[in-house]
């Protein structure tokens, strides 16, 4: 009985060794975006969980209900307590976010990165669109809407979001040295992930800027906002809004030209890459100048920055079509 009893208990332990084993062979990531509901994040999710699927790996997004911090960082705290084997961020403030990535460095969890350039507390940071190159290409539109002069705004996501200020940085620049007679009015305003927050900024400004031409709004409820408030003004073909946004969410404002166009990366794309890039980093595979990733193409990395330039022309002519695809 004796035997019986000790070679049922080494079964046991031997079934269960093998069920822990597969558990900790499946990766396990979670991934904080700035906001959810809308539909650039929404898009990224469905990228997210497709590539999951694909590659075995149990992966989710978590979407807070506000672009705050503070809800990211406790976000990350619950996956931290979780025992992730990955954290993916999509940053609101590269600073505050900064102690409780090292903090997930510290215990083991691989940090990922989109969206913010440098990220201190992250191991690997991705982008699909250089920072100079996508807002050299909106500068460049917006300049040849409005005919290389006049007043334009400039909307951000954040004043603590770093990719969308290098954009703006760069367009600035570069419509300073190549349009000298179009004039930035004020700074830049945080207010591009808030619809609401951007259609009455752009309402406020053309009220205290009659002769304002255009707006150039980097983050995804900018352009939206922005083209609302257009259409209020009854200042279609006159006002000229730029700027990335979800095709299906501007869809009609395009076709209207309450926004007159801009540029995007693929945000289902993203959420693919986030998980191939945490697939690969849990198996202890290393990212090289030269090797070609999965929705990347062939990487020449920075420092722990992955920069590729990958954009895609939202206009008229392709708005459908990007729409139709989920985006």
């Amino acid at each position: 009985m004796k035997s019986l009893l000790a070679a049922a208990f080494a079964a046991t332990v031997s079934v269960a060794a093998a069920f822990g084993a597969h558990a900790q062979e499946t990766p396990k990531v979670g991934v904080v975006v700035k906001i959810g509901g809308i539909p650039w994040f929404n898009a990224m999710e469905a990228g997210i969980e497709e590539r999951a699927e694909e590659l075995g790996v149990d992966a989710s997004m978590v979407g807070p209900t506000s672009a705050d911090p503070a809800l990211q960082v406790r976000a990350i705290e619950d996956l931290i307590a979780q025992g992730v084997d990955v954290i993916g961020v999509v940053p609101n403030d590269a600073t505050v976010l900064e102690p409780v990535l090292t903090k997930a460095q510290e215990q083991g969890i691989i940090v990922i990165t989109h969206e913010s350039p440098g990220q201190k507390g992250a191991d690997w940071n991705f982008e699909l669109a250089s920072a100079d190159g996508f807002g050299e290409a909106h500068a460049e539109l917006l300049a040849e809407k409005m005919g290389g002069e006049g007043k334009y705004a400039v909307f951000v996501g954040s004043l603590t979001v770093p990719l969308h200020n290098a954009w703006a940085d760069a367009a600035i620049a570069y419509l300073e040295e190549n349009f000298p007679d179009m004039e930035l009015v004020g700074e830049r305003y945080g207010v591009a992930e808030d619809v609401d927050e951007s259609r009455s900024t752009a309402l406020d400004l053309m009220s205290a800027h009659p002769d304002l031409k255009g707006f150039l709004a980097f983050g995804s409820q900018g352009p939206i906002g922005a083209g609302r408030a257009i259409e209020e003004r009854r200042k279609v073909g006159e006002v000229f809004v730029l700027g990335p946004f979800s095709p299906g969410q501007g869809r009609k404002l395009i076709k209207s030209d309450a926004i007159s166009g801009g540029f995007m990366w693929n945000p289902k794309q993203a959420g693919e890459v986030f998980v191939t890039l945490a697939d690969m980093l849990v198996k202890g595979e290393t990212i090289e100048a030269g090797d070609e990733i999965e929705g990347l193409g062939v990487v020449e990395p920075e420092g722990n920055d992955i920069i590729v330039d990958q954009l895609v022309t939202i206009n008229k002519d392709t708005v459908d079509d990007l729409a139709d695809m989920g985006l």
